[in-house]
């Protein structure tokens, strides 16, 4: 999520949009601006009730992968492979161990932590938030809000994990006020340690759903903290994070923040997942640093121009409502180079 001098956007409508239903073929569609829709740029027209990408704590009778983490699995088909990367090594293959494969410069990108619906023709790859299952035949990335706590998640880690929480003088959890989430508390090794069982449980899932590279949101967190987080706290957590990902066989991708970018080979950074580097004129540096390996989200129509003039041959440029939107749904925004 961009962190700028205002804030842009944490999409937050997943089961929302899976409760309203979603388009099932073309999936093309274009909106008026976000203007004309009537809600500040940055903020949802309707937080679903869950609060967010992923859902709260799992309720009785819901089946979850791991009983430490609130993360619902619903059963998903397998995708099958994936037309955005270069296909396994034989080896990888004879083992049965996933070879950690980054995206192809230039594929075909969706952004669709909205709410999952039908790629159009010529996409190669999306991100989708961790509930939803991955697009079938697609390069599939998965997004992880790894360093906030979900605005309806907050009272879960305080019954399981309290300690792992950011906290003020007063013993109150720090919070990112635009959004309404917790920190969690990555500030000494034994926490990150014990942050890292919990949401590489989620990276785990990532991967036995058939994703083949993960996202993990909110690396800035530590500008939200007050100065009681700094860079190389989140950078030791992104590490063990990486670690994790590799392990599973997925690919990892920086979100944002250039403050990180030249760490990214000592954390183990595959690729970049960029909002609004067009408009913040960051995508040189992303593309340099990741050999093209960047996906571009942008949101306003000058800045999506302007960046495809600039960037259009060479890195995956999109451009999507500041809702991402499900195809389908009124707002809806999708538009290539």
């Amino acid at each position: 999520m961009r962190r700028h001098a205002s804030p842009v956007l944490r999409r937050k409508a997943v089961l929302a949009a899976l409760a309203v239903g979603v388009v099932t073929a073309g999936g093309v569609g274009f909106a008026m601006s976000d203007a004309s829709a009537g809600t500040r740029p940055g903020r949802p027209v309707a937080k679903p009730s869950h609060g967010g990408h992923r859902p709260g704590p799992a309720m009785p009778g819901t089946v979850t992968a791991n009983p430490a983490s609130p993360n619902p699995l619903p059963p998903t088909a397998s995708p099958g492979p994936a037309t955005g990367a270069p296909a396994p090594s034989a080896d990888a293959a004879q083992t049965g161990a996933r070879k950690v494969v980054p995206p192809t410069p230039h594929v075909g990108f969706d952004y669709q932590i909205g709410g999952p619906y039908q790629p159009s023709a010529g996409v190669g790859a999306v991100s989708r938030d961790r509930s939803a299952p991955p697009a079938a035949g697609l390069y599939n990335v998965c997004y992880v809000n790894a360093f906030q706590a979900q605005p309806d998640a907050t009272g879960w880690w305080e019954s399981n994990h309290p300690a792992l929480l950011l906290r003020d003088a007063q013993g109150r959890p720090v919070m990112d006020e635009d959004w309404g989430e917790a920190l969690l508390d990555v500030s000494t090794a034994d926490k990150r340690t014990q942050l890292a069982g919990v949401v590489g449980g989620w990276i785990d899932d990532c991967a036995a759903k058939g994703y083949q590279a993960v996202e993990p949101d909110n690396l800035d967190s530590y500008e939200r903290s007050g100065g009681r987080l700094d860079k190389s706290h989140n950078a030791a957590f992104a590490k063990l994070l990486a670690a994790r990902a590799h392990a599973d066989g997925l690919a990892i991708g920086q979100k944002n923040t250039t403050d990180l970018t030249a760490q990214r080979a000592a954390i183990g950074f595959d690729f970049a997942v960029s909002e609004e580097c067009g408009h913040y004129d960051e995508c040189g540096g992303f593309a340099s640093a990741y050999q093209n390996r960047v996906f571009v989200i942008e949101y306003g129509a000058a800045d999506f121009a302007k960046t495809c003039k600039a960037f259009g041959g060479t890195l995956s440029v999109v451009q999507r409502d500041r809702d991402v939107r499900p195809a389908g749904t009124a707002g809806h925004v999708f538009r290539t180079c």
